[in-house]
């Protein structure tokens, strides 16, 4: 039988041509073609403005580092999250505060997010899990609340503007998602997708930050501003210094150096080409493991679709009601022992060492914990087939079986 794998990058025909104009063009690092993927972002998603750049991971912190969070202040993600989310959040000296997700999805929890802010808290970090997005409305209602509000201390002048605590979402799973008619990266103050290679929109390495904040901000102006913060400061980028005269530059504060580049921009515009059709496989792979395990008194089927929402289908987070996470784990060696790759997504937070060591306790967390316990990812991707599509199936269902049963 041959191994189907988790999760490969899908390559178009044209990504050849795309990639060899680019190379003949003589130019390989942030130029046209980033600033055309940009352009193509804004009309897909509605959002204000996009910058793109070398990762989600440094989108977030560059998103934060502009509102200016620090030492004393308070972020607030899941539990239930990769630790990319947190991570940068201690990058900067400020404080991960984390809470529990739903009972229904694997999304974070409105009313813990309530509980758990004070007069620190600078951020919300909602995660849209497996591409299905957070409750948005009732997140943004949170934060404009007058006893919400109250709490906000600002600091910095960002934060003095928008006089409330920021929403940011962690869009890396939801590129193409939908809540209430709107598409994700539209839904919130900022929202920051990832285009790493496992994702369903690729540029092999890569991420950008959707800019959609109240109209009394100037995006254009913070565009350009997070252009100059993450080439190093510099005032002008490779293509302005190409211009005649055009070498002087300045370099405004220490920056950073997390651009995108046109060689990785180039296979976003293809991918982009085709979305729409990635999407619709995607979701039809869905519908076949829904229909495929329906029947199953072990099954937990994930969400995708729901009144108000539709995913990106990123993920396929089969739940085995009952199961421990010992069991699951002999779950995934039997799948695997069928050449079948599956996934787990993710480890809790308070269960890496980095994060438990400091005090965080997975108890803490009971509904994190309950689904992570017995939560298998299947693949989705858009050239599995369906006759792969039914190993998988039959892969899991025989493996489930063989271990619940013994």
């Amino acid at each position: 039988m041959k191994n189907i794998p988790f999760s490969p990058p899908r390559f178009h025909p044209e990504l050849i041509d795309e990639i060899s104009d680019t190379l003949k063009t003589g130019w390989i690092t942030t130029g046209p073609k980033t600033k055309k993927f940009e352009q193509e972002l804004i009309s897909y998603t509605g959002c204000k403005k996009v910058n793109a750049l070398n990762s989600a991971t440094a989108g977030m912190e560059i998103v934060l580092r502009w509102f200016g969070v620090g030492p004393g202040d308070e972020v607030i993600i899941p539990a239930y999250t990769y630790c990319a989310t947190a991570n940068v959040v201690m990058h900067l000296g400020a404080k991960p505060v984390m809470v529990d997700i739903n009972k229904d999805d694997f999304n974070i929890n409105v009313q813990n997010i309530r509980n758990a802010i004070t007069k620190n808290t600078k951020v919300l970090v909602p995660v849209d899990i497996g591409g299905l997005p957070c409750d948005y409305k009732e997140l943004n209602m949170l934060v404009r609340t007058d006893d919400v509000k109250h709490l906000f201390c600002p600091i910095t002048e960002v934060q003095k503007k928008l006089g409330r605590i920021l929403v940011m979402s962690d869009s890396a799973h939801s590129f193409g998602a939908e809540y209430e008619g709107a598409r994700a990266g539209s839904l919130t103050d900022v929202s920051v997708f990832s285009f790493h290679a496992v994702k369903n929109l690729t540029t092999a390495e890569g991420g950008a930050i959707c800019w959609n904040l109240p109209d009394h901000f100037n995006c254009e102006e913070i565009y350009n501003y997070i252009n100059t913060l993450i080439l190093h400061g510099q005032s002008k980028d490779a293509l302005s210094k190409t211009k005649s005269g055009g070498w002087k530059y300045d370099v405004a504060e220490p920056g950073f150096k997390c651009n995108m580049t046109d060689v990785l921009a180039c296979i976003g515009l293809v991918e982009l080409s085709h979305y729409e059709e990635t999407l619709k496989r995607r979701k039809d792979i869905v519908e076949q493991y829904n229909k495929g395990f329906e029947n199953e008194t072990w099954s937990i089927i994930p969400e995708h679709i729901t009144e108000n929402k539709q995913s990106s289908f990123h993920l396929y987070m089969l739940r085995i009601k009952g199961a421990t996470e010992d069991q699951r784990d002999k779950i995934i060696e039997k799948i695997s022992e069928k050449q079948v790759s599956v996934n787990v997504h993710f480890i809790p937070l308070p269960l890496l060492t980095a994060y438990h060591t400091i005090g965080y306790d997975i108890n803490d967390y009971p509904e994190t914990y309950s689904k992570y316990s017995n939560e298998i990812s299947l693949p989705v991707y858009f050239d599995l087939s369906d006759e792969q599509v039914q190993t998988v199936i039959s892969a899991v269902k025989e493996s489930v079986n063989s271990v619940i049963n013994a």
